[in-house]
């Protein structure tokens, strides 16, 4: 099985926002993932990612293959002072208030429209 640590885009248009997940190779980018290991957001200052590092070294252990941008970010990780190393799962704490409101709000406009599509059928 080919494992790779990918980022899967979770924002709206204008903000975005990623996922850093392990998924298997044979499976659409976009499709189902094995685990979460962490997000990050390139429009945020200063720290602007996380990830759980014991289990990045897991999976990378075990053959798992990297993009370009998830190795970037495991070096940069790695290269952080041991107090400022981000380890340990991702809690729903860590993750921006303007990342989980875009979520949200692409949810919410998601269900809107189905309903917009029965009011015209029904006047038809």
């Amino acid at each position: 099985m080919a494992v790779k640590i990918r980022l899967r885009r979770m924002g709206n248009r204008n903000a975005a926002f990623y996922r850093v997940i392990v998924q298997d190779g044979r499976v659409a980018p976009t499709g189902r993932f094995i685990e979460t290991l962490g997000w990050y957001d390139p429009k945020q200052e200063g720290n602007n990612f996380s990830l759980n590092l014991d289990r990045v070294n897991y999976w990378l252990s075990n053959g798992a293959q990297p993009s370009e941008t998830a190795k970037s970010l495991i070096k940069k990780a790695g290269a952080l002072p041991v107090e400022q190393a981000v380890t340990g799962e991702v809690t729903e704490e860590e993750v921006p208030v303007a990342a989980v409101e875009a979520e949200a709000d692409a949810e919410e406009v998601a269900e809107e429209a189905p309903v917009a599509e029965e009011a015209t059928e029904e006047k038809a």
